[in-house]
């Protein structure tokens, strides 16, 4: 139990509001994202965006602003109705994939803002001010896809459980070995170590020197609404980019942030070998597939 932020004998608001940035170009795979949006781009049979939105909905996420920009219009029209779709499965009678579509458009209340320019995570997640108002939120990241079986909990649930224990942001981390690590945010910790929490002094973005610990930001957040007032006033960076690591650090030392170590496979879709490994290792989940696949893969393996 941590004992270092002691929360008020106050009911703490219920997290149902979520916030996803999607408003990349998606460079790293182009040319398929010259025209379809990175988070569109298929796992298995399924838009890693989707992945994105069922985690936060399985977690009791009900509303969820989605930012886009210009191009992304396939985002919305995944998530909602398709009459003519839908008709023509119907009178095929084609009742499993008229379910599947279904599904899809009720998920959860789900808007939409567009970014009008680029700059930075920080000012990405500003877009969500209006929406969401004076409540605590979760935001993730479309270039996450984290994979949880049925006996874990989804990874936004679990940084909402840690949020009722401490009643702060919490920043969603793993532990990462290597020098992949300089490729993220790492968590700079203030001493304090509880099971799964550490106390959060800071964060350091790519860093290139010594590293404060093992523990990296992984595109999950748990934020309280004070971190818009904080990132208003958030400096750039030298590349004019605003960054909601640098306001999680800001919040960290006025008012306590703690950083948890969420269970799950974590999939990096915005790098071409996580993209890879996850369309590999969601079809060998897939009962329908892993018989086939498994087999070819040894096979395959053997010639190249």
């Amino acid at each position: 139990m941590i004992t270092e932020i002691k929360i008020k004998n106050e009911t703490l608001m219920p997290v149902k509001k979520a916030v996803i940035p999607a408003a990349g170009y998606g460079t790293r795979f182009l040319p398929a994202t010259k025209a379809v949006p990175k988070e569109m781009l298929p796992i298995v049979d399924t838009p890693s965006l989707q992945y994105v939105v069922k985690e936060a909905v399985d977690s009791g996420i009900t509303d969820i602003l989605i930012i886009t920009t210009r191009g992304k219009e396939a985002i919305e029209n995944h998530f909602d109705k398709s009459f003519e779709l839908e008709t023509n499965l119907e009178k095929a009678g084609k009742e499993e994939y008229l379910k599947l579509c279904r599904d899809i458009s009720s998920l959860a209340n789900i808007e939409y803002v567009r970014q009008k320019e680029m700059k930075g995570s920080g000012w990405a997640v500003h877009y969500a001010k209006n929406f969401v108002g004076n409540e605590p939120f979760a935001v993730l990241f479309g270039d996450d896809v984290i994979y949880t079986n049925d006996e874990e909990k989804p990874v936004t649930k679990q940084l909402i459980d840690a949020y009722m224990t401490t009643g702060t942001s919490i920043l969603g981390v793993q532990r990462i070995d290597g020098e992949e690590i300089r490729k993220y945010g790492v968590v700079v910790p203030d001493g304090k170590t509880e099971g799964r929490f550490t106390k959060l002094k800071s964060l350091l973005e790519k860093p290139k020197g010594d590293l404060p610990s093992h523990l990296t930001s992984l595109g999950r957040f748990l934020l309280t609404p004070d971190i818009f007032e904080i990132l208003e006033r958030t400096a750039p960076s030298p590349n004019g980019e605003i960054y909601l690591t640098d306001a999680i650090g800001t919040q960290a030392a006025e008012r306590g942030v703690y950083a948890y170590e969420f269970v799950g496979r974590r999939y990096d879709i915005g790098d071409k070998q996580g993209f890879l490994e996850a369309c590999v290792e969601y079809a060998l989940r897939d009962k329908n597939l892993s018989d086939g696949f498994k087999k070819y893969l040894k096979e395959i393996t053997k010639t190249f």
